[in-house]
């Protein structure tokens, strides 16, 4: 492909130059920015901000069921190592049993629901504030005021 340029003296030659550095400049400054802000989407940061939402983990955990396994393995080891430290072998092996089964059934909503409820047990509760203004009835513009 040919391209025909109307260059007949020094001078056209020079402003066609010219005009070419402008444009290699402006692309330039284009491609940077096009590729920062397509480097810019692959951090970390970015990409926590995207896929790590408590909804994009309920979808996963819909499909994946991590939870529930990951309570299964977890709440076992947790009960025998605090209620039942000082227990025998049997009685630890049938509550291991019995809260692996029970963690199987937990889902991430279910934990979500255990959780509010326990933070809203240690949430102070909020007395009722008076109000900043109290209205007696007595016009601002009366004699008694």
């Amino acid at each position: 492909m040919s391209r025909k340029y109307n260059i007949n003296n020094l001078h056209d030659l020079n402003i066609r130059l010219t005009s070419l550095r402008v444009d290699y400049k402006i692309q330039e400054t284009m491609l940077k920015s096009d590729a920062t802000t397509y480097v810019k989407q692959f951090t970390p940061g970015n990409l926590i901000k995207k896929y790590a939402t408590p909804s994009s983990f309920l979808k996963v955990d819909d499909k994946l069921n991590i939870s529930s396994k990951l309570m299964s393995l977890v709440l076992p080891v947790l009960m025998n190592s605090t209620f039942f430290r000082g227990s025998g072998f049997i009685t630890k092996t049938l509550v291991g049993l019995a809260t692996s089964k029970f963690g199987k059934t937990l889902d991430a909503e279910h934990l979500s629901g255990i959780f509010n409820s326990v933070k809203g047990l240690f949430k102070k509760k909020s007395k009722g504030k008076s109000p900043a203004f109290a209205d007696y009835g007595i016009p601002p513009d009366s004699e008694t005021y």
